[in-house]
Formats: structure tokens, C-alpha cells, sequence
């Protein structure tokens, strides 16, 4: 991690090329179309990292501001990882002044439980109160 890594929440300087390209070849997100990819930044308090005038990592929360916060879409591009970016990356979130007093927040994770865990995720006290509706590859064929 360089000292000019900084995180914004200024949407204005979002690479929304690198975020679309990013999620799209994720696990998550597979084939989402770039208009999905932009009505969900519009609708999500985003977070970009950035090292001078590079993005290198995003995340964004879907929030009512008040009670409850879902995490989504966090990553750091593979050139810049293990560097600790991702972690400085959920301590800012985890930190942000508007996000603070939230009753409860929840991720979803396939592999990085570890990180999640360092800002004090957790697995579910009552999965079986858990509930999900999925419609696994929603974007193939749009």
C-alpha cells in the first residue's frame, strides 16, 4: 500500500469501465450488463480506493442510512492485492461517520471470510432465520 492510496465516496471519480469489467469475470456477478453495473452505483453509497489518479478497489453498501447495511461488490484489482488494501478498504467503510449506529450489516462471501472477520463479521448466530430468493445466471441473456 503506497502513502497516496486514498478512498473516496465521490461517485464523480468512479472507473466504471474497471468496476463493470471487474464484476462481470466475477464469481458473483458474472455477465452483468454495464447498465445493471451503473443503476446499481447510482443507488449505493460507493466506495472507490485509489493509488494517484488509479482505481484499484471498490465496494459499495446498500443502506437506509439508519438501521441496516449489505456490503457488496468489494474488490481490489489482482495486481493490488494482498497489500492490504482490502482491509484498509472495510475499515473506512466499517468507520464511515453516516454508517454508524446501523443495527445490522451483512455480506455474502465465498472466500474471504477471514478479511470480513477482521472488522468484526460473523457467521449468521440463526441461519435458519435466513431466508434467500436466487435466480442464479440472471445475466446471460441480457
Amino acid at each position: 500500500m503506497t502513502t497516496d492510496t486514498i478512498i473516496s465516496t465521490d461517485k464523480s471519480k468512479l472507473d466504471v469501465g474497471l468496476i463493470h469489467d471487474f464484476l462481470r469475470h466475477s464469481y458473483w456477478a458474472e455477465d452483468i450488463p454495464l447498465a445493471v453495473v451503473e443503476k446499481s452505483i447510482a443507488n449505493s453509497l460507493c466506495f472507490g480506493v485509489y493509488e494517484g489518479a488509479s482505481q484499484v478497489g471498490f465496494a459499495r453498501v446498500i443502506t437506509d442510512y439508519a438501521t441496516f447495511g449489505y456490503v457488496a461488490d468489494v474488490f481490489i484489482i489482482p495486481e493490488k492485492q494482498k497489500q492490504g488494501l482490502g482491509k484498509k478498504l472495510m475499515a473506512y467503510i466499517m468507520d464511515f461517520p453516516e454508517l454508524k449506529g446501523l443495527r445490522r450489516w451483512h455480506l455474502l462471501t465465498l472466500d474471504a471470510q477471514n478479511l470480513y472477520k477482521k472488522v468484526g463479521f460473523n457467521t449468521p448466530a440463526n441461519p435458519e432465520h435466513h431466508m434467500e430468493l436466487r435466480n442464479p445466471g440472471i445475466y446471460k441473456n441480457q
